[in-house]
């Protein structure tokens, strides 16, 4: 009933930026809360932001300071500004959005960091 899907993700230089983007499908939905995880090769799969519909908003400490998450409600949309990336950030990285109490994934968006 609700399709998420990720954009944004790709090769990057340490030191560089990136900025990802999560749609979820349909007319304006009430998304009480929006979430990106990534998981690297062999490791688990961990929470790296998230943002509440009344603007609270949590990082992992690896990311503080780097990472920026947003979202725009009107356009059922969040963003994950990535700058200063760093080679230990490469995963692929999920939105989850919940809705009504149940949660929607999307497919994952590849970033790697690499010289």
């Amino acid at each position: 009933q609700v399709r998420v899907l990720e954009s944004g993700g790709g090769l990057v230089q340490p030191g560089g930026s990136l900025r990802l983007s999560c749609v979820a499908s349909g007319s304006r939905l009430s998304i009480a809360h929006m979430a990106w995880y990534r998981q690297g090769l062999g490791k688990e799969r961990e929470l790296v932001a998230s943002i509440l519909a009344g603007g609270h908003i949590n990082y992992a400490d690896s990311v503080k300071g780097r990472f920026t998450i947003s979202r725009d409600n009107a356009k059922n949309t969040a963003y994950l500004q990535m700058n200063n990336l760093k080679p230990e950030d490469t995963a692929v990285y999920s939105c989850r959005m919940t809705v009504a109490a149940y949660n929607y994934w999307g497919q994952g968006t590849q970033v790697t960091v690499s010289s």
